[in-house]
């Protein structure tokens, strides 16, 4: 099984967000992805936001060093 991925630092925001998730299912990682989305994002919950958000994991553990911008 391997490690699924998003990392915030890949995009810019106004917070500099340098969080970066990881977990053993796509399903478990969706979860609190969505929730960080809406908790310190504000963004709203949809199946939108879902969509979007499923098309920025990567496979494998987040980096150390912050990506490229």
């Amino acid at each position: 099984m391997t490690r699924k991925y998003i990392d915030c630092r890949e995009f810019p925001s106004e917070m500099n967000c340098t969080v970066a998730l990881s977990a053993d299912t796509e399903s478990e990682l969706l979860d609190a992805a969505v929730q960080h989305a809406v908790s310190v994002h504000k963004h709203t919950d949809s199946p939108e936001l879902r969509s979007q958000l499923k098309a920025l994991f990567h496979d494998g553990t987040p980096p150390a060093e912050a990506p490229r911008a």
